[in-house]
């Protein structure tokens, strides 16, 4: 019999009788004793422990209480669009778990909650008259996530368009979206910024653009030519600037808001100090569409002239707007996106093919390199002099096998966690002024394309019964809040 067959009880027999330890049967908890790990490990004292999910993917109750229909709504019911055939119609029922999801959070010592509202709960068809109990769902969430000392940071847009606007405009193929887009975020700042001081514009405008209206992988579906699709990411990134202005207009004074940003990143080989300035260019240039200019205000040279006749049509008054000043940059850092080597050429860099052999983790795409996690933050801060950084998602899928007694011992997610954490914290001690950090995710989820088939949470869901179990990964992360450092 291989070993790793043997079932955890017949693991404790075989264990007793060779006087080994045995598995406990209960999560660990925080050491009595006193922890000896070096202070210059840990992180800044304050930092922020959070983690991250969004509506479309934990609420369900997807007709519930005036919810009108989005984008994915209609997307994950096309036959062959999910991996698994499933929607999110129900999810993992947040929606009238969210009491239980809290006590979650407030288990493992979390300060913080990054979520996303629902577009269409609260404007079923995007514009016209609130829903008031979409706005109440959140301002129970909100009173609920407060009174157990965690602090709510409201995403505005995670992909889940009302469909009435994909069907009365194009989506953001049409500047009308972005503007409606403030409109929302207006009311909805207006209504909870007295609560919610952290507000995220737009989540992921890179991914939004190019797998649902560029490669057609994510709703709407779209596969728009290179000219469409640069308008399209122009009206994406003139939504986030708007909205910036909707919540300095209407939210409470002080509320602090900024965008969240999947940024393409940008690794030197090794780090040599040619490599580095390359890793520098590269991460300015190929982040061109979207932070480039939020940050900067104008599009790069280089940009431009790629696009040629592509490039998107604005004014002044449109840079103006996607530039306007943010109080934090948030980054989901998951994986490398590039290796920058130093170039005597005329971008001043060249990108090294990844080779075949390249780690990652159960998802394809997730290639793993904990040293993004250094370096992202690193180049934002050092590119555009962002004083505050927030790691908006970080995580991992694994197989999460379950044991004979219900357990997940996710090792693999932990070395993952681990490594990047680490990479973090030296970024942190080299005084990279990340102030927070969001594990993606609370709670197995409906992961868009690959429906409930890869699960990243840090609680296992059993989708059939909704009940939440903590995985190995979980007491990591609760141990790691209890250092405030890497365990």
């Amino acid at each position: 019999m291989h070993f790793n067959s043997l079932s955890r009880r017949h693991f404790a027999r075989i264990a007793a009788a060779l006087g080994l330890p045995t598995l406990p049967a209960e999560p660990l908890r925080a050491a009595s004793h006193r922890d000896d790990r070096p202070t210059d490990r840990r992180f800044p004292d304050g930092f922020i422990w959070g983690t991250a999910t969004s509506a479309f993917q934990i609420e369900g109750a997807v007709s519930e209480d005036g919810r009108g229909p989005s984008i994915w709504d209609r997307y994950a019911h096309i036959p062959g669009k999910i991996a698994d055939g499933s929607d999110a119609d129900v999810a993992c029922d947040h929606y009238h778990r969210d009491t239980e999801d809290v006590q979650l959070m407030k288990a493992l010592g979390t300060t913080a909650y990054r979520f996303s509202i629902a577009w269409p709960r609260l404007f079923p068809d995007g514009l016209g008259a609130p829903n008031p109990k979409g706005l109440a769902f959140y301002d129970r969430l909100v009173d609920e996530l407060l009174a157990n000392g965690i602090a709510p940071f409201a995403t505005m847009y995670h992909w889940d368009l009302p469909q009435a606007l994909q069907e009365r405009f194009g989506g953001w193929r049409s500047r009308d979206t972005a503007e409606v887009f403030a409109d929302y975020v207006a009311y909805a700042a207006g209504r909870l910024s007295d609560r919610v001081r952290h507000i995220f514009t737009v989540n992921e405008c890179a991914r939004l653009v190019q797998l649902g209206y560029g490669l057609g992988y994510d709703a709407p579906g779209l596969t728009l030519p290179q000219g469409e699709l640069n308008q399209v990411r122009h009206h994406v990134a003139l939504g986030h600037g708007l909205a910036v202005q909707a919540v300095r207009a209407h939210g409470r004074p002080g509320t602090k808001v900024g965008p969240a940003e999947n940024i393409v990143a940008c690794i030197p080989a090794f780090d040599a100090p040619a490599h580095v300035r390359a890793a520098e260019i590269a991460t300015r240039e190929l982040n061109a569409g979207y932070l480039t200019v939020m940050l900067e205000g104008n599009y790069t040279d280089a940009f431009l002239a790629s696009a040629g006749a592509d490039a998107p049509k604005y004014t002044a008054e449109d840079l103006a707007i996607i530039a306007s000043p943010i109080d934090f940059l948030g980054l989901n850092v998951y994986k490398p996106d590039q290796y920058a080597v130093a170039a005597d050429n005329e971008a001043g860099f060249a990108l090294a093919p990844l080779p075949t052999s390249f780690p990652h983790m159960y998802s394809d795409w997730l290639r793993v390199a904990p040293e993004a996690m250094y370096w992202s933050p690193r180049h934002a801060a050092r590119l555009w002099n962002v004083k505050s950084i927030y790691i908006t998602e970080n995580g991992t899928s694994a197989t999460d096998e379950v044991d004979a007694d219900g357990r997940v011992w996710d090792l693999d997610r932990v070395m993952y966690l681990r490594n990047y954490l680490t990479q973090l914290q030296r970024a942190t001690a080299e005084g990279v002024p990340v102030q927070g950090y969001f594990l993606w995710s609370l709670l197995d989820n409906f992961e868009w394309q690959d429906g409930f088939e890869k699960r990243y949470g840090i609680h296992r869901v059993d989708f059939k019964t909704q009940v939440r179990t903590p995985k190995l990964s979980a007491d990591f992360y609760r141990e790691t809040i209890r250092r405030n450092g890497v365990a």
